[in-house]
């Protein structure tokens, strides 16, 4: 019986979303930790410090997710990215803990030309996927009990990130430009953490690797182009080549996630991506007033 969960990564989009949800779930307890409370660079006494908390689930939602940064960052991504999620993983098969861990579009290399389900070829083309493919591998052998759900393009109302970024930029220049050969499908982080809770709270856990994104199939242009819709901004926004947008880390040209597996396991609902994107706007312009 799950009763004392503990959150890693609190402060992020998908730790905020879960405390949100939190609020209504009160026959869990609780325990949202960020690097202040749970440092996971400090490998040699997290096993210790997981222990002093003593959680009969984890949920992993930290990461050094700054892809371009991680190009330079490479120890202190396998760290965070791998090395802390095996003693997460160790700990929790040796006391008897439930593990959630949360991974990325970013282990596939982009070139599928259909939607990629769990059972698909790994093959990342940068760093953070690197490291965090690594930090699934050891999840699995660590605790093959554990559960991993991979996502894409994750945004929300708390945290930085793309909706956000454009919605200030296009409020601030006339035109913009945005790559439009990169495919995939973005993931509302609120929607992530409910799949989450539903998921806990089915009467099977069910071990193994699970997709989560909203429903589409669009370019980062085309979600641009929904966010100034959506926003009613005037800005103009044009689509160019991943090539003439150079960036430290390469990232796939294709990673749409295939979710048929967590909808029949586990009844999860995956809303189409303009219904949830249409939810965060209206959100951080209640915000903003």
């Amino acid at each position: 019986m799950i009763k004392k969960i503990l959150v890693t990564g609190a402060n992020g989009q998908l730790g905020s979303e879960l405390r949100q949800i939190a609020v209504n779930k009160t026959q869990f307890n609780w325990v949202f930790t960020d690097y202040q409370e749970l440092d996971l660079c400090d490998l040699a006494h997290l096993e210790q410090k997981i222990a002093v908390i003593n959680p009969k689930l984890i949920i992993n939602c930290a990461a050094h997710t700054a892809v371009d940064k991680a190009e330079s960052e490479v120890e202190l991504s396998d760290v965070l990215n791998h090395q802390a999620v095996a003693i997460m993983a160790s700990w929790s098969q040796a006391n008897d803990c439930k593990m959630i861990h949360i991974s990325t579009d970013y282990v596939f290399d982009g070139n599928s030309a259909v939607p990629l389900t769990e059972e698909a070829e790994t093959n990342p083309i940068n760093v953070y996927g690197r490291t965090k493919l690594a930090g699934e591998n050891a999840c699995r052998k660590e605790n093959p009990n554990a559960i991993i759900i991979r996502t894409s393009w994750v945004y929300s109302s708390f945290g930085n990130n793309f909706v956000k970024t454009m919605s200030r930029l296009m409020q601030e220049k006339d035109s913009l430009n945005v790559v439009n050969d990169q495919v995939g499908s973005p993931t509302y982080a609120a929607d992530l953490a409910h799949a989450i809770v539903v998921i806990i709270e089915h009467k099977k856990w069910q071990a193994g690797i699970y997709n989560f994104s909203n429903e589409g199939e669009i370019s980062w242009y085309e979600f641009a182009l929904a966010i100034k819709e959506i926003g009613g901004f005037e800005c103009e926004v044009s689509g160019i080549s991943a090539s003439n947008y150079p960036t430290p880390a390469k990232r796939p040209a294709y990673s749409l996630l295939d979710k048929t597996k967590i909808k029949n396991t586990f009844g999860v609902i995956v809303p189409e991506y303009k219904e949830s994107l249409r939810k965060c706007i209206e959100l951080l312009r209640i915000k903003s007033n």
